[in-house]
């Protein structure tokens, strides 16, 4: 059997039902990256930490989503 080309799989990938597609996308696009390294990961963790910290003792406010959103909408009109 002659090896596919990556025309031809690209082609017989297109003609799967999309949930196929869908899965076959997730698989090679994280194929491209890097599993991140144990100290990244615990640097995170770390930081999430810290920051879950500062929310729950009062020392940082958090603001609402709608809030960020207005401001964030109003910046941008301004702009215009």
């Amino acid at each position: 059997m002659e090896p596919m080309t990556v025309e031809g799989i690209i082609k017989e990938a297109l003609e799967k039902p999309e949930s196929e597609r869908a899965k076959i996308a997730e698989t090679l696009i994280s194929s491209l990256h890097e599993s991140p390294s144990r100290d990244i990961e615990d640097a995170w963790q770390k930081e999430i930490q810290r920051r879950v910290k500062e929310i729950d003792s009062g020392e940082v406010e958090c603001i609402p989503w709608e809030e960020i959103r207005d401001r964030l909408y109003g910046n941008a009109d301004a702009k215009d």
